[in-house]
């Protein structure tokens, strides 16, 4: 009877082979449960906290206050779970139980000041980096302890967001590409932005936060790029089809690279025609890269009023015309005649193709 009983138990009981089995297939399962996270991890550049410019600097330089100000209060709090699991445990027979305990004056005072007091300074520091980082103001420095010339006006990019491209006009050269935006090292740049058709946002990790750009508006952002090399941009705003692919190619190089740049585009590339931009208006997926050796004079502030195409009335022409009288009622005669045949105004906007006679 005992044999048996015996028996009975060692086959039960799982041998050393079995175990290492399971153990071996538990890490395997572990394993092929985080590859797709190393995988995604593996992909990133780390642009954030690794920036090439003075804005995406100070920005980061706030996740990092910031978050040391939140753990403040996180890695004490998971601190004294752990401690209180320990000490409170049910086989612990030296802990104190106070059935009776219902108030402390410290322990409230810790429970509330500490928390309070990193608020004020996430507020405090909130308030002061909106306005000091604010897109639309101009820089106040080109990098640490290198302020701005006021007297230097800094270079213009216009930035339109299409479907599923980015077009860059630079104004002052007089050229124009499309998924490549090429700055100089240490030039303070005010990107004019704009959106064709949907809600887009223009973001360079490693040279600013991210800007909303919307069809019909003109948003603003002021940055500098402080290091050479070759980045990546992107919208962060999902726009359909092709969003994955709308990315552009960002470029730092020094002053004298840029002007080399600029030549060559003049040389190379074709000049940008307003038929040659409502083509290029249309929605594409992964545009490739194209270099434009002239761009129409004005062509970003037709954009933004939405009046590219010939004949299209722009947006600021349209507020412009004065708002329609509401018609009388029936019989009723107004000021100026019967409600069925008003009387002109001399304030009333030619239509189009005439010309206004008075």
């Amino acid at each position: 009877m005992g044999q048996n009983v015996q028996c009975s138990l060692s086959q039960a009981r799982p041998n050393g082979k079995v175990m290492s089995e399971h153990l071996s297939f538990r890490r395997r399962l572990v394993g092929l449960t985080l590859l797709p996270l190393i995988a995604a991890l593996s992909g990133c550049q780390h642009a954030v906290l690794n920036p090439a410019g003075d804005i995406a600097l100070q920005q980061r330089d706030l996740i990092y206050i910031s978050t040391g100000l939140m753990l403040l209060i996180i890695i004490p709090v998971l601190i004294m779970i752990a401690v209180f699991a320990w000490r409170y445990r049910a086989g612990n027979r030296k802990a104190v139980y106070d059935p009776k305990f219902h108030h402390s004056t410290a322990l409230e005072l810790g429970i509330w000041s500490i928390p309070l007091l990193i608020i004020i300074c996430l507020g405090a520091l909130t308030w002061s980096s909106t306005h000091l980082l604010d897109p639309f103001r101009r820089l106040d420095r080109i990098a640490e302890g290198r302020p701005t010339d006021p007297s230097v006006a800094p270079m213009v990019v216009q930035v339109v967001a299409m479907d599923w491209k980015w077009l860059f006009i630079y104004p002052e050269q007089n050229i124009a590409t499309v998924n490549e935006l090429v700055l100089p090292v240490d030039r303070e740049v005010r990107f004019d932005i704009t959106s064709t058709n949907m809600m887009n946002t223009f973001y360079a990790p490693t040279l600013a936060g991210m800007i909303y750009a919307m069809p019909g508006m003109q948003s603003q952002l002021h940055a500098v790029l402080n290091r050479p090399g070759d980045y990546e941009g992107y919208s962060a705003n999902y726009s359909g089809a092709g969003f994955s692919d709308m990315r552009f190619r960002l470029r730092g190089v020094p002053q004298a690279g840029f002007d080399q740049w600029v030549r060559q585009v003049q040389a190379t590339g074709s000049g940008l025609t307003t038929e040659d931009y409502l083509a290029l208006e249309r929605p594409t997926e992964k545009h490739p890269l194209t270099l434009y050796s002239a761009a129409p004079t004005g062509l970003f502030a037709r954009v933004v009023n939405r009046c590219v195409a010939p004949g299209t009335t722009c947006l600021v022409d349209q507020m412009h015309h004065p708002a329609p009288e509401p018609p009388a009622a029936s019989g009723e005669r107004g000021p100026q005649g019967p409600a069925h045949a008003p009387a002109p105004s001399s304030h009333t906007a030619p239509v189009t193709g005439q010309a206004a006679h008075g």
